[in-house]
């Protein structure tokens, strides 16, 4: 009977360690270090390479101008996630610490750092960023020590020196017997548009974190009104495991109207929620949002790449917020944090397939901001609604005057509503159809018909644009935005019939007669005057996928031999995701694999992984080329495809590298695809 419970124990060990491999990122130390973001769709957390220390916090949908007589960028907010650690005296530092280990454990989007400091102790610390209480981070901290020792914590609150006014407070508030000690700052955005507020405290797991008689004696240090420090000491016996965390919220005017207050109140909760019912319910909403999941078996490595991927989508994200996504995410504040075509032709698809909530906040915000979109149509003097390039939380055109894809980059527009019924034949949701969906579809038809210009042939053109080809700016004709236009014609179309509406005829005599170029042999013109120049997108080939503009499949392998070879190397990753695409829907899974790792491996940064836009830079995270290469798994490899009767499956490919795909909780009916050798 003892064997067989120590085989039993042995098994499921090595379940475990099995389980482990595919869902947790671990390393050393390295001289090249790119960190890995927690983030839970509200704030993103940063963490660095140096014991304690955090990169930044960014505060989604809050914006503040980037310079005086710059354009918006999303803010980076007070640091609440950095201490300091003494031990007998010494402050540990990344030159006295040895078994250096940082894991990002994906399933539970814990990020965790752990070392021995000298011969005296054992640390290990989490950083999460709560997915249950969205405006707080929580970092929990254990120490055991190897003898005897003194400990000194301070925790921080860090104001970046572009704020302005800092008010930098400690108070212990106390209702009967209860008492909270505060550490906080309240400050002005750069040039005052918000106000932000930031509460922290310490919280002590084996006392009752109320009893202020039982907690250790803290000591309050303001060191300027941007640096405000709360410490404690104590005396730790040799292998006595002491536990304890710090935790903050960081609160705006954008979402609150008394932001100190909230930020106080939301860290109260975390003081006096048990850390294990905290910290299972933050777990408990990842489990859910991990119901939809890609499964690989075979190919460990592109299993971590494809959660890591996925996993950055969801922690960009939320479903309860009508917000979108950034190309960075809430990684850093590249771009601005501000919103592109990225959400829609990238990362929505993969969402939509995997987490319908989600999608419904990412076409949603567009929703929101539909007003400011018809008003920036009747500004250039067309009808319906004209989206920007580029959009923060106004939904006014936010990209700075001197990129000219702000002025005429207009296929974001057609993007929004190829996104919008989409969503509608994925969720057969009526309703929304009716209230948000249809009257976005209308107005974005309307406005292409307002932006068409009729030739003498009796054709149509779109003239003066940027393509997704941004190598090619102001030409007419560009195959993309020609093409989104023509699908988001018919859609529209569609839905009016849908929601038992009468179709404007414009719409579906304009669509059947946008001119779409082409060369002598049958090859798709990038443009009207197009003559083969490097391409910066797969501009002509995102008309096979995933317009389905171009069907028939001796165009679509002659437009992937012309165009394969003309994208540039400092171009961002997704083109290789359409090639890869379309390769497998050929049913060649040899190039749909060989261009699907090519679409992230060259753009990997050590340690974790996290993506860059391209080959050549180093800017990620990069949620839009996580979107791209999902897509391969998920259209390509999986077969998966978005119909008005749902999602169905078609001509699934295995490559030979992986044993089995599969694809869990897919659609409104959580289906799960299993494709095998």
């Amino acid at each position: 009977m003892k064997k067989i419970i120590v085989f039993l124990f042995i098994a499921l060990n090595l379940i475990t360690q099995a389980q482990e491999k595919d869902w947790v990122l671990t390393t050393g130390k390295v001289e090249a270090y790119t960190g890995i973001v927690a983030a839970n769709g509200r704030i993103g957390i940063l963490p660095e390479d140096i014991p304690f220390q955090t990169k930044s916090i960014i505060l989604n949908n809050v914006y503040e101008k980037e310079s005086e007589l710059g354009v918006s960028r999303i803010i980076s907010g007070m640091n609440f996630a950095n201490l300091d650690i003494f031990i007998d005296g010494e402050k540990i530092t990344e030159q006295n610490v040895s078994d250096w280990k940082q894991s990002l454990n994906m399933k539970m989007a814990a990020f965790e750092t752990s070392f021995t400091f000298k011969d005296k102790a054992k640390i290990t610390y989490s950083i999460y960023a709560l997915r249950n209480i969205q405006y707080a981070g929580y970092i929990d901290i254990k120490v055991l020590p190897l003898k005897n020792i003194k400990i000194k914590a301070t925790g921080k609150i860090s104001t970046p020196e572009e704020f302005i006014k800092p008010l930098s407070t400690f108070r212990i508030l106390k209702d009967n017997e209860v008492t909270m000690p505060i550490l906080q700052t309240v400050a002005k955005s750069k040039f005052g548009k918000h106000t932000i507020g930031t509460s922290a405290t310490f919280v002590w797991h084996a006392i009752n974190s109320g009893r202020e008689e039982q907690r250790p004696h803290l000591t309050h240090d303001i060191v300027s009104n941007y640096e405000n420090h709360l410490s404690f000491e104590k005396e730790l016996k040799k292998n006595e495991t002491y536990e304890f965390a710090w935790t903050g919220a960081e609160c705006s005017t954008q979402d609150f109207e008394d932001p100190q207050t909230e930020s106080e109140r939301f860290v109260i909760f975390n003081l006096l929620t048990p850390r294990n019912d905290l910290i299972d319910q933050h777990k408990k909403l990842w489990d859910d949002l991990w119901q939809g999941d890609i499964i690989i078996e075979g190919d460990v490595q592109s299993q971590l790449d494809v959660r890591l991927a996925l996993y950055h989508l969801y922690a960009f994200s939320r479903g309860d917020s009508n917000l979108s996504i950034s190309p960075m995410g809430l990684s850093s504040q590249n771009y601005n944090g501000h919103i592109f075509w990225d959400t829609e032709l990238w990362m929505f698809p993969p969402l939509l397939m995997l987490n319908q909530d989600i999608a419904r906040s990412l076409v949603n915000y567009r929703s929101d901001r539909i007003n400011k979109a018809k008003e920036k149509a009747i500004n250039f003097g067309y009808k319906g609604a004209m989206f920007p390039w580029e959009s923060d939380d106004t939904g006014e055109e936010a990209t700075p005057a001197w990129a000219l894809t702000g002025t005429f980059e207009h296929h974001i527009t057609a993007d929004v509503a190829i996104a919008f019924w989409n969503y509608y034949r994925v969720t057969q949701n009526k309703e929304w159809l009716i209230t948000r969906g249809y009257p976005m579809l209308k107005e974005i038809a309307d406005y292409w018909v307002s932006r068409s210009v009729l030739n003498a042939d009796g054709s149509y053109s779109i003239k003066n644009v940027v393509g997704a080809n941004e190598f090619a700016p102001n030409v007419d004709d560009n195959a993309f935005t020609n093409g989104s236009a023509i699908t988001a014609l018919k859609f529209a179309t569609e839905a009016a019939m849908e929601v038992g509406e009468i179709p404007n005829p414009e719409w579906g005599n304009l669509a059947s007669k946008i001119k779409i170029h082409k060369f002598p042999d049958g090859t798709t013109m990038e443009h009207s005057k197009y003559a083969g120049e490097i391409i910066k997108q797969a501009d002509v080939n995102l008309l096979s996928y995933p317009l389905n503009v171009i069907s028939d499949e001796e165009t679509i392998k002659k437009d992937l031999k012309y165009y394969e070879p003309k994208l540039a190397d400092e171009g961002p990753a997704m083109g290789q995701s359409v090639f890869a695409v379309l390769y497998a829907k050929l049913g060649n899974a040899k190039e749909a694999y060989r261009l699907f790792k090519r679409s992230y491996e060259p753009n990997k940064r050590p340690p974790f992984g996290a993506l860059a836009e391209a080959a050549t830079s180093n800017n990620p995270y990069f949620a839009t080329g996580a979107g791209g290469m999902l897509q391969v798994v998920l259209f390509g490899f999986g077969g998966l495809d978005i119909t008005n009767d749902g999602i169905v499956q078609k001509n699934a490919i295995l490559p030979k590298e992986w044993k089995s795909l599969t694809l869990k909780g897919i659609g409104p009916e959580r289906k799960t695809f299993v494709i095998t050798e």
